[in-house]
């Protein structure tokens, strides 16, 4: 008689367990925390969770109950997560980080099982290749040194910088690009209370218009705020940026307090996007349902996983809004996203982030470069449909640890 308890059984071929779970951080202009999944399959799955200390850690940490697992529950495995550790933070932050990368390569290990790549396995598919959009910077508007945010030099925020930029984004094939907003003078005079001065808000004014002159009015053009404003400098940025038809204004405000983020959108006519640091369907049904937002922008490598990200764009369909997800992950978490960008029918554009690391496309072991004229194919290989490169991932390891 079978088991119909706490563990689901299948027939014999199918019956297969999770041997390992095993991190590597690599260091790119972000650092990607990669897992593999190992199966007694003789089977691996290859996943990203989104950047961040803590994250391998607590990856290792579930190989303590998910070892016999079968990786052909990803959503099980996610809620096991949740379960487990819900005690200690495991219904948001950086457990549900983690148990995002672990789901990715459940899938990945799923569908070379199956012999399907992972859009099948998810449902029906809407397009062959998905829009990227280049979220690029002004010279060196904005890096990460040992993990925190440093800005740059004066003239890498000039509208004309911004405006350079933007061309090479387009001579690169994008047909979309995206900027950051948030500059070093947004925290004069006073550095915490969100307020901006109208000497700031003009020359925020100066850099869209200048790169949307420099772009013309097809290409979609969309800049990040990074949740730094308070509602009332929100709103007066956005009412200024107005005249220029951006494809959205994203992250205005701190992300806490729906109503206040309601508040912001429904005050412009500039499509406001917002969605990347939120955790699970619940802290993103009510902004959803609530329009408190135009686009809404999950990351499904710290949202929860594929399968949490298409509950959200079930719920954001029945809204009739667009799903745009965030995305600054190494090739293997883009290729999760471009798997969901097959699938959900209510996908626009998916974010790339990697334009300065010359390297991003030797991670995969493939003749061609991921993105092609500002698309990037659906595979129809088994899984995610790529191959880490595992000597590039050595060689670009986080200083002081093991890849693998």
């Amino acid at each position: 008689m079978r088991d119909y308890g706490n563990h689901a059984t299948r027939t014999a071929d199918r019956e297969v367990e999770i041997t390992g779970i095993e991190p590597c951080v690599v260091e790119g202009n972000f650092e990607w925390n990669l897992v593999k999944v190992h199966t007694d399959a003789g089977v691996t799955g290859i996943g990203e969770s989104y950047r961040g200390g803590g994250v391998p850690r607590i990856m290792e940490y579930t190989e303590r109950f998910l070892l016999g697992e079968n990786p052909l529950d990803p959503e099980r495995i996610v809620r096991r997560i949740v379960q487990e550790m819900s005690g200690h933070g495991g219904t948001t932050g950086k457990v549900v980080t983690a148990a995002s990368g672990i789901e990715v390569a459940c899938w990945d290990a799923a569908g070379k099982i199956l012999d399907l790549p992972v859009y099948e396995l998810l449902g029906s598919k809407y397009r062959d290749a998905v829009r990227i959009y280049c979220d690029t910077h002004a010279g060196e508007a904005y890096q990460v040194e040992d993990g925190a945010t440093a800005y740059a030099d004066e003239d890498a925020y000039s509208p004309a910088a911004y405006a350079a930029a933007a061309s090479e984004v387009l001579d690169s094939g994008f047909t979309a690009l995206k900027f950051d907003l948030d500059l070093p003078e947004d925290n004069d005079p006073d550095r915490t209370n969100g307020r901006l001065t109208n000497d700031v808000i003009e020359n925020k004014r100066e850099i869209v218009a200048a790169v949307r002159e420099e772009i013309g009015h097809g290409p979609d053009l969309a800049f990040d705020c990074h949740w730094d404003y308070s509602v009332e400098s929100a709103k007066r940025l956005a009412h200024e940026l107005e005249p220029y038809d951006l494809m959205w204004l994203e992250d205005l405000i701190p992300p806490e307090n729906v109503d206040a983020q309601i508040e912001v959108t429904r005050d412009t006519r500039t499509p406001v996007a917002t969605g990347e640091n939120r955790f699970r369907v619940h802290e993103l049904s009510e902004l959803i349902y609530e329009h408190g937002v135009d686009v809404i922008t999950p990351d499904p490598t710290t949202v929860g996983g594929i399968a949490e990200t298409m509950r959200v764009a079930d719920r954001a369909e029945e809204n009739y809004m667009p799903v745009s997800p965030h995305n600054v992950c190494s090739p293997v978490g883009t290729m999760a996203c471009v798997h969901l960008g097959a699938v959900i029918p209510n996908f626009d554009v998916l974010e790339y982030h990697a334009m300065e690391v010359d390297w991003w496309d030797d991670l995969l072991e493939r003749d061609e470069p991921l993105i092609e004229d500002g698309y990037i194919e659906v595979p129809d290989e088994p899984g995610l449909g790529v191959d880490l490169d595992e000597d590039v991932a050595a060689e670009h390891a986080l200083e002081g640890t093991d890849c693998f």
